[in-house]
C-alpha cells in the first residue's frame, strides 16, 4: 500500500522590473535566522537584468522629470496609505526574514516608512523651484535652477528594510529621479513590499525597479549598476568596508555618492548626569533589535566618579529589559554572534571584566532544544581599555563595552579616539555643558540625554569620518538628489 504526498512549492519573491513582476528562472533560498529554515525562495538579478532594470529607469526619466508636485505628491501619500494598510504583514515579513521583534517591525520600522513617504510628500514643491540672483554685468539676469540628475541607485540593508529601502528610493524619486533600489538578499520580501505599494498607487512602470541576488553575484551585479552609463548618483547604506568598495568602483567612473555607513557611537555619562535616565538609554540604545543598527550604543564612556552607581543601575535595566525568561535576541547571521564573542573574548583576554552576561554560553532554540548558533544575551564589558579589539571595531551587535575617564576633557577624547563619527550620546544635567560637550565630538549626530539610536525625517542623518558622507531626511535629503544648473541671460 503506497499513498502519495505533494508538497506546495514555495513563494519566489519577484524582481520588478519596469512595472513588471519578473520571476527569475535563477532563484535562492531566504532562511529565517530564527527558525533556521526555509520560508520562501527570491529570484535573483543577473547582470542582463541589471541592464534592464537601468534601461527601464532611464526610458522612465524624461516624463517623470517633468511631473508636476502634486502629482508625486498624491502617488506618496497613496503608498502611504496602503502600506499603512497592511503594516501587519510587512512586519511579518520582516520578523521572518531578520529574526526582529514585532515591537521593531511592525511597530516601528513600517510606521516610520509611512510617516516617511507623508513628510516628504510635502516638501517636494518647497525644495523644487529655483532661484533668480542679481549679476553683476549690466543687462544681465540669471536663473539657478534645481534639476534631478537622472537615474539613481539606491542600495540599502536588510537591518531596518522598510525605513532604509524607503529612504534610498524615496528622496531621488520625489526630486525627479527614476530608481533602481538593490535590495538585500537577506530581506527580498520586504524590499518588494515597498515596490507592490508604489506600484499600486499608481507609479508609473519603469520610475522604480527593485532587484536583489545571490549573495555569489554581488561584486557583479553591483559593478555593472554603478558602471552603467544611465546610472548618474550612487546612495548606499551599509557596512564601511562594502561603502569604500562602492565609493572606489564609483568614483573610477567619476560618480557621486552618498554614504551612510557603520558607527561605534559612544555614549558619554558625564558626572553630574540623570543616572537612571542614563541608564535606561544607553540599555535600549544598546541592544535594540540585538545591537545590529548602525547608531547602536557601542561604548559607554563614564566619569570616575559615578562609574560604580552607573554601572549597577545599568546592570538593572538590561536585566530587566533583556535578561528574561524570553528566548535569547536574534541575530540575522551566526558570524555575528561569533564576532561578538571573540570581541569579547579578546577583551577579557588583555584583562576587561564581563559585567553582565556570558559570552561563552551557547543558547538554543526556544522550540526545539537545539543549539541556535543565531541567538546572544547582551554583554556588557568593564575595564575595557584602547588595547582591546572591542574598542575599536564596530560590534554591530549585542555587546557594549564599558570605559572609565577621569574627566570631561577624557571622555570628549576617547568618544573622538574612532575612526567613526555618526552618532552619539551625552547625559549631563547642565544643559550648556551638554551643548558644549556635543560641539566637540565629531559625528553626525549627537543626542544630550537621549539614547544614541535617534532617526526622524524631519532631521539631518549622516556621518562623517568613516561613517561616510552625505545626508539622508528633510530638504536636505531632496537637495542630495537635485543638482545646480545657472542660465543667464541679456535683457
Amino acid at each position: 500500500m503506497s499513498s502519495n504526498t505533494t508538497t506546495t512549492p514555495l513563494y519566489t519573491v519577484p524582481l520588478l522590473i519596469n512595472g513588471k513582476e519578473i520571476v527569475t528562472s535563477t532563484t535562492f533560498p531566504v532562511i529565517s535566522p530564527s527558525s533556521h529554515s526555509e520560508i520562501w525562495h527570491s529570484s535573483s538579478a543577473s547582470v542582463s537584468d541589471a541592464h534592464s532594470a537601468c534601461t527601464a529607469a532611464s526610458a522612465a526619466f524624461p516624463a517623470w522629470s517633468k511631473t508636476k508636485p502634486a502629482f508625486r505628491r498624491t502617488i506618496l501619500l497613496k503608498a502611504a496609505d496602503i502600506l499603512e494598510k497592511r503594516a501587519q504583514e510587512c512586519g511579518e515579513f520582516m520578523m521572518l526574514e531578520t529574526g526582529a521583534e514585532q515591537g521593531f517591525a511592525g511597530g516601528f520600522n513600517v510606521p516610520l516608512a509611512v510617516e516617511m513617504l507623508r513628510d516628504v510628500a510635502g516638501r517636494i514643491s518647497e525644495v523644487l523651484g529655483g532661484t533668480v540672483p542679481v549679476c553683476a554685468e549690466e543687462g544681465t539676469s540669471a536663473f539657478v535652477l534645481k534639476e534631478p540628475f537622472g537615474v539613481v541607485l539606491g542600495i540599502a540593508p536588510w537591518n531596518a528594510p522598510y525605513i532604509l529601502g524607503t529612504r534610498a528610493f524615496l528622496y531621488p524619486l520625489a526630486a525627479g529621479n527614476t530608481i533602481i533600489l538593490k535590495g538585500s538578499e537577506l530581506s527580498p520580501r520586504c524590499f518588494h513590499a515597498l515596490g507592490a505599494a508604489l506600484t499600486s498607487a499608481g507609479l508609473p512602470p519603469g520610475v522604480l525597479n527593485i532587484l536583489y541576488h545571490r549573495p555569489a553575484d554581488a561584486a557583479e551585479v553591483t559593478t555593472a549598476l554603478i558602471q552603467h552609463p544611465a546610472v548618474k548618483k550612487i546612495n548606499f547604506t551599509g557596512s564601511t568596508a562594502v561603502g569604500r568598495i562602492v565609493a572606489s568602483t564609483a568614483g573610477k567612473a567619476l560618480k557621486p555618492v552618498l554614504l551612510e555607513l557603520g558607527g561605534k557611537a559612544s555614549a558619554v555619562v558625564l558626572d553630574d548626569a540623570d543616572i537612571e535616565r542614563a541608564a535606561v538609554a544607553c540599555a535600549v540604545g544598546g541592544f535594540l533589535h540585538g545591537g545590529q543598527i548602525c547608531m547602536a550604543t557601542e561604548r559607554i564612556v563614564v566619569q570616575s566618579a559615578i562609574l560604580e552607581e552607573f554601572v549597577k543601575a545599568f546592570q538593572a535595566k538590561v536585566k530587566e529589559m533583556f535578561h528574561t525568561d524570553n528566548p535569547a535576541p536574534v541575530l540575522i547571521t551566526a558570524a555575528g554572534v561569533e564576532k561578538n564573542k571573540k570581541l569579547v573574548g579578546d577583551a577579557v583576554g588583555k584583562g576587561a571584566k564581563v559585567l553582565l552576561g556570558n559570552h561563552e554560553t551557547e543558547e538554543r532554540h526556544p522550540e526545539t532544544g537545539k543549539v541556535s548558533g543565531t541567538r546572544m544575551r547582551p554583554v556588557v564589558v568593564g575595564g575595557v581599555t584602547r588595547s582591546m579589539d572591542v574598542y575599536h571595531e564596530e560590534s554591530f551587535g549585542p555587546s557594549i563595552s564599558v570605559v572609565e575617564v577621569a574627566s570631561e576633557e577624557e571622555a570628549v577624547n576617547v568618544a573622538n579616539d574612532t575612526e567613526y563619527g555618526l552618532s552619539g550620546a551625552v547625559f549631563t544635567k547642565d544643559l550648556a555643558r551638554g551643548l558644549r560637550v556635543a560641539r566637540r565630538i565629531e559625528s553626525g549626530a549627537i543626542h544630550i540625554n537621549a539614547m544614541t539610536v535617534h532617526d526622524e525625517t524631519n532631521l539631518p542623518h549622516g556621518g562623517v569620518k568613516s561613517s561616510g558622507w552625505g545626508r539622508f531626511n528633510g530638504s536636505w535629503g531632496l537637495d542630495e538628489f537635485l543638482r545646480l544648473k545657472t542660465i543667464t541671460f541679456q535683457e
